[in-house]
């Protein structure tokens, strides 16, 4: 394992679970999973947190539960994931024209790009949660995904702006460091998911991840690499389960317990003459519930959310032409039997399940391959992002720098020495190191000059006192 790698942990505060994965990158790039907790979640409704001291408690024992998987863990910050219906998206376009164009687009030149975008107009109860560039424009040139390095005076970018309700957030920041833990950075549960079961070819393809969890259904739709569209659909498990509680006459937990066990996502496969015992209540006779009214049930809610999903997928004009890699199913309602086939039904594209394990290391336990917690290991992965984009912009500022001082400490030298420039070193200075040099050539010309009509000044008073004398 790769001992310099910092320890990365992702907290999954859902409807119906929190969970909490500590992980570190191993020398070949995968995840080692060195933590694991988890613990039912009662205060957290539709993906937003309606119960503050609930929610407390609940992060608590899944933070408990993780150190008891691991005790030499030591947990001061973590990546969040973030979703309800208050979150919204929206598209903006942004420019800036460089001054110095004789040097390259950096890093701080996309910077300025995004931070740019942070003073968007929006609602005054919404916040922005996150800035995500789709694709750059430099002068005339287009759908550029990586413009550093390049020349132009004016670089612009497309942004998919993320936006949330500003006491939703201050609610998940109040929960979370009130169990004794600091925010590292909020991310949008679709794109955490996002990272956990999608693969460069996905990217490239174009996918809609669709996150079924337990209060809400989330969507991202990525197409050439960039991700083109985001959205909260207000269902999931949990009104799958009201719908049989009501639908059937049943308990909440024996509901929630038929839905896992005996759940048709398509009533056409299930058994017609298959009942499912219940038992009754207080002394009452038990109850035969019907394994294909149960079916009919489910398919009536997810039919529902798959609507949803092409209603978005056609605002934005991504057909099913042009989802090469299809639909991917995840979070915990996408284990339903058969939604695979309901899917392809509904939407017209090809599906499948995405399973967490595309960056897991082996030796993981097999509970943490499950769909439900995809968000969470896509939160490690997120943070690990962030973590090395900060260590290379670090290195590049550092050669940045060393190349800088050298160049000026060879400028110095050769304006001591009084060599002539060469053309092949003027070609490796830097735009500071060429200002540096222009400002000392000035300087000495200046300094020539004065120097010389000092001296005519001492020689004219010198031959009027030798004429005195």
């Amino acid at each position: 394992m790769n001992q310099e790698a910092p320890i990365i942990v992702g907290l999954d505060i859902g409807t119906t679970k929190i969970a909490a994965i500590a992980g570190r990158k191993n020398e070949y790039g995968k995840l080692e999973i060195l933590g694991f907790g988890k613990a039912p979640s009662f205060g957290v409704q539709h993906g937003m947190v309606l119960n503050i001291d609930q929610t407390i408690k609940a992060i608590r024992q899944a933070l408990e539960n993780c150190y008891a998987s691991n005790p030499n863990l030591e947990i001061n910050e973590v990546y969040v994931g973030i979703a309800g219906h208050h979150i919204k998206s929206l598209q903006t376009r942004g420019d800036i024209v460089r001054n110095d164009t004789d040097a390259e687009i950096s890093q701080k030149d996309i910077d300025q790009l995004i931070n740019d975008q942070y003073k968007t107009v929006i609602p005054a109860s919404d916040q922005i949660i996150d800035v995500i560039p789709q694709q750059y424009i430099v002068d005339a040139l287009q759908n550029i995904t990586y413009p550093i390095g390049m020349s132009g005076v004016k670089v612009g970018a497309n942004f998919h702006i993320i936006t949330g309700d500003k006491n939703a957030i201050r609610n998940i920041n109040r929960s979370v460091e009130k169990s004794g833990l600091r925010i590292k950075d909020l991310v949008l549960q679709p794109l955490a998911s996002a990272a956990a079961v999608m693969c460069d070819m996905d990217f490239e393809a174009g996918v809609a991840i669709v996150d079924i969890g337990g209060g809400t259904t989330d969507l991202a739709v990525f197409y050439e690499g960039v991700l083109k569209h985001t959205a909260v659909i207000p269902y999931g498990g949990e009104n799958i389960t009201n719908d049989i509680k009501n639908g059937l006459g049943v308990l909440k937990t024996q509901a929630e317990q038929m839905k896992v066990q005996f759940g048709y996502a398509l009533a056409d496969e299930a058994k017609n003459n298959a009942y499912i015992t219940i038992p009754g209540l207080r002394g009452q006779s038990p109850k035969e519930i019907s394994v294909k009214n149960l079916a009919h049930i489910i398919q009536a809610r997810m039919s529902e959310i798959l609507d949803f999903v092409v209603y978005h997928l056609k605002q934005i004009g991504m057909d099913n032409k042009m989802l090469n890699g299809g639909i991917i199913l995840t979070g915990g309602g996408s284990q339903l039997k058969h939604l695979i086939q309901l899917t392809e039904y509904t939407t017209g594209v090809s599906a499948r399940i995405g399973y967490p394990n595309e960056h897991l290391a082996s030796g993981h336990t097999d509970e943490l391959t499950k769909p439900m917690y995809a968000t969470c290991v896509g939160l490690i992965l997120k943070g690990y992002n962030d973590y090395e984009n900060d260590r290379r912009a670090l290195e590049e500022n550092y050669v940045k720098i060393n190349t800088s001082y050298f160049a000026k400490e060879r400028v110095a030298r050769q304006a001591e020495s009084g060599d002539e420039w060469m053309e092949e070193e003027a070609e490796e200075e830097t735009a500071d190191a060429r200002q540096d040099r222009k400002s000392r050539e000035r300087n000495a010309s200046l300094k020539g000059f004065l120097d010389r009509m000092k001296t005519k000044i001492i020689d004219m008073f010198t031959e009027e006192e030798d004429a005195k004398l």
